[in-house]
């Protein structure tokens, strides 16, 4: 019932909230911790080397002679990290009216140098009833902001790893000790000659009005909207290693990008008891569209390093033609229409049934909508007449299901023809800009389907001392979508996004939970899982479509 956004499974999360004749209350926690690497690999310090030339051990390389020196360069580009975290919630709440916001605070570093990440998060929920409980509004917002540096680069890593431990950092002049080894920098140049940043901002706000007009039904609209941003530069200077080699005299990068969902759902629940027969229903409409852009540019050849990645205008390069930019923007809209039914016999027997038809304008002109229904059934044994005896049982229920999902395609444009600006020619005394293909149509791209069927058995005993689950499922994906190569002519593009493929997945899972200790002042919980899975893959070339390699 979740559509194509649930395909792959759903997590709900329960926030915390005020309850209703609340006291006004404030709670802060927070903490301190302390990382340091546990265990590091046993490189050769710089006596263990000079002890294996002494030896009669000849080395090429990084590792060629002894210069004289003494560096742990692990320990150079280390550091013990120290992480505080702060959180204060408010809340109280009268007879009508709840209120709750919390405020977080998180500066975490690494136990690399220069791999840190700053946080603030602030959270605020109204939430209030008229009309004897029949409406209820809520209100809510979320804001969040994390900052980082430039990042810990990996590669000064591997380069403090094969670091000739007799090698100076520095020379006598003061400069970054270089040497002409491939692939072999001074990790501490390029830790030290990098400047960076990166902000993320995420912004959420969520409103709904739920009127129940009669114990039975609830109805609930809601809307929801994200906007999320980012923001990034980077500077590497005259001294670093990559500006050093290639001549370069510094380079400068600046990135933004924006993305913004809107989410509307509108939901009618009903739920009856009639007898010994309990009824549910619920019907849905949603609508979502998301927008998302960027744009970056770089630059180099740089009079100072003054200015870092803030006056990208300042560098040589864009003169002479070599910076660069480039940006988009796209958009995308997802539509869903929903209906389940259940029916509970006497806590005995269970059944479900539910539809949804949901449609992206991903895919192509004629396939845009699909159709994918569901149905599961549940037997609680346990609840029979005829194992009344068996006290130790505490629940017993086989089920079974079968369902279709959708799975919506990654590019938003992918069924279209596209057309882009590159490369150059020369006509009539002047460089013409050429347009080149770039992307086929193809109106019948449509919808990935997974069909899963699952049989399924959960089980508790001894007063929920043992329980768990086993699940046998088998799940058959059909209309996969794969690029394939194609000739051109006829195509004006070497390849092409369609549904082909077919793709099979089986797999058992089991699990265990059990309470083997359980005394008045101490508890033992403990689980035990194990799956296998079996992938399959079925099909993947038709007569009009195939792979260009025959693995």
């Amino acid at each position: 019932i979740y559509g194509t956004r649930g395909t792959n499974g759903v997590i709900i999360i329960t926030t915390k909230n005020a309850n209703r004749e609340m006291p006004a209350t404030i709670e802060y926690n927070g903490y301190v911790s302390v990382s340091t690497r546990m265990k590091e690999a046993d490189f050769m310090s710089a006596e263990d080397l000079r002890a294996r030339m002494k030896e009669g051990w000849e080395f090429s390389g990084a590792n060629d002679k002894d210069y004289g020196d003494n560096v742990d360069w692990v320990d150079e580009v280390s550091r013990t990290g120290i992480t505080h975290n702060h959180n204060l919630t408010f809340r109280g709440g009268g007879k009508n009216t709840s209120l709750i916001g919390s405020l977080n605070y998180s500066n975490r570093q690494g136990t690399f140098k220069k791999s840190d990440n700053e946080n603030i998060r602030g959270r605020l929920e109204f939430t209030h009833r008229m009309f004897n409980d029949k409406l209820t509004t809520n209100l809510a917002i979320i804001a969040n902001e994390s900052t980082s540096g430039v990042g810990f680069n990996t590669n000064v890593y591997r380069y403090a790893c094969i670091q000739n431990p007799t090698q100076s950092i520095y020379d006598e002049n003061g400069n970054y000790v270089e040497r002409q080894v491939y692939f072999y920098d001074n990790p501490i140049s390029i830790l030290n000659e990098t400047d960076g940043m990166n902000r993320r901002r995420n912004v959420r706000f969520t409103g709904s009005l739920t009127y129940r007009p009669y114990a039975d039904l609830t109805l609930k609209a809601m809307y929801t909207r994200k906007g999320q941003s980012s923001l990034s530069g980077s500077y590497v200077t005259h001294k670093h290693p990559s500006t050093v080699e290639g001549g370069t005299n510094g380079s400068a990068s600046r990135s933004t990008s924006d993305y913004i969902d809107n989410l509307v759902e509108l939901t009618a629940d009903w739920h009856k008891m009639i007898g010994k027969h309990n009824l549910g229903a619920i019907i849905g409409y949603n609508y979502e569209d998301q927008m998302s852009e960027s744009f970056s540019a770089s630059n180099s050849d740089f009079p100072t390093d003054s200015y870092s990645y803030n006056k990208l205008q300042a560098g040589n390069s864009l003169v002479k033609g070599n910076a660069s930019m480039s940006s988009y923007k796209e958009t995308e809209k997802l539509i869903g229409l929903f209906a389940r039914a259940t029916w509970n016999y006497d806590d005995r027997y269970l059944v479900m049934f539910s539809i949804r038809r949901e449609g992206s304008s991903k895919f192509g002109k004629d396939h845009k909508w699909g159709n994918f229904p569901g149905v599961s059934v549940g037997w609680r044994l346990n609840n029979e007449e005829f194992m009344k005896d068996l006290t130790w049982l505490d629940n017993l229920k086989v089920r079974a299901g079968y369902g279709i999902t959708g799975i919506n395609v990654g590019a938003s444009y992918g069924s279209l023809a596209s057309l882009n600006y590159s490369g150059y020619f020369f006509y009539a005394g002047k460089w013409v800009n050429q347009l080149q293909p770039v992307r086929n149509a193809n109106p019948d791209l449509r919808w990935e389907k997974k069909h899963e069927y699952n049989f399924g058995i959960d089980f508790d005993m001894f007063g929920g001392r043992l329980g768990g689950a086993i699940d046998f499922y088998m799940r058959d994906t059909k209309d996969g979508l794969w690029d394939y190569s194609v000739s051109v002519p006829p195509y004006q593009y070497g390849s092409i996004m369609a549904n082909v493929a077919e793709i099979r997945n089986m797999g058992l899972e089991v699990l265990i939970n059990a309470v083997p200790v359980q005394t008045k002042d101490f508890e033992w919980n403990t689980n035990i899982s194990y799956s296998t899975n079996k992938n399959e893959l079925k099909s993947i070339s038709n007569d009009e479509f195939e792979m260009s390699t025959d693995w």
